[in-house]
């Protein structure tokens, strides 16, 4: 399935199962995309999480309840997969600004939250780099910690200065030494846990005594989608990983994402020099 397409697809099975007990993990087998790929490209798509968009469509919809019939709050609580009246109330009043039992009296106060229409535009004229390269399987050594696809974006960084401060390894402009730590940010998902993936900071691993608190992992043979980024850390990879999902991956009929893996690769210079030059890796197949 098309990048595009898929992210449309999504849309409409979740809004067909409004009412039902899904996950990113439903909706990204769905779609035939890794969980890990689907809900990071829905969130840099559309400005929020998988999470958030479910949420506010069924109160929206819990809304629309309100103002049009007689059920009870204990009712529309279960119905749009709340476990409490208390938490959907809660829920309902941080989104509409008001409970629910006072929307009839205001109900100009309702927040509108219709379902989305994806459409991708590529504005400017400046050309995306990437190269593609097949390479072997290769192992890697770092620091691991599970992070909530909810909240990723806000705590990973912290991760990283938690990791310089701390001097576990050459970070960033320091890289070197026999693991050369910090040359890589790894995402790695699991079919069975549709909502965080674990993100290791790590380097080469050449084969000497695993130090207490670090992991090894082999990085299957496969083919690569090299993505360059130069410019300060982070604005740049944020660019480009936002060009990635808007531009490349819907413009692009060739391959297809092939694993729930995604590797930054950081070089040993000044990550804050206009010139810094860092990589994003995307595993993928031929269609």
């Amino acid at each position: 399935m098309e990048w595009l397409e898929a992210m449309k697809e999504s849309i409409n099975y979740m809004e067909d199962h409004l009412l039902e007990d899904i996950t990113p993990d439903d909706i990204a087998r769905q779609v035939s995309i890794s969980s890990f790929y689907f809900q990071k490209g829905f969130k840099i798509i559309t400005g929020m999480t998988v999470g958030t968009y479910l949420r506010n469509r069924r109160l929206y919809l819990a809304a629309l309840d309100i103002l049009t019939g007689n059920d009870k709050v204990i009712d529309l609580a279960y119905k749009y997969r709340y476990e409490t009246p208390e938490s959907f109330t809660k829920a309902f009043s941080r989104f509409h600004g008001l409970a629910p039992v006072q929307l009839k009296k205001q109900p100009h106060r309702l927040h509108v939250f219709l379902p989305l229409l994806i459409k991708i535009s590529v504005e400017g004229g400046s050309q995306l780099h990437f190269t593609l390269e097949q390479m072997d399987s290769f192992p890697v050594i770092g620091l691991e910690r599970t992070f909530l696809y909810d909240t990723a974006y806000d705590e990973i960084p912290p991760y990283w200065a938690w990791f310089c401060q701390k001097d576990r390894g050459m970070c960033c402009s320091q890289l070197g030494g026999s693991r050369n730590l910090g040359k890589y940010g790894i995402c790695v998902t699991e079919e069975e846990d549709p909502i965080s993936f674990r993100y290791l900071i790590a380097g080469d691993y050449e084969g000497d005594v695993v130090p207490e608190g670090m992991k090894v992992m082999e990085i299957p043979a496969c083919t690569w989608v090299k993505f360059s980024c130069t410019g300060p850390l982070p604005g740049a990879f944020q660019a480009t990983n936002t060009r990635i999902f808007n531009e490349w991956l819907p413009g692009n009929t060739r391959y297809e994402i092939a694993l729930g893996l995604n590797i930054e690769m950081y070089t040993p210079c000044d990550t804050s020099s206009p010139d810094y030059y860092s990589e994003i890796w995307i595993p993928v197949n031929v269609k």
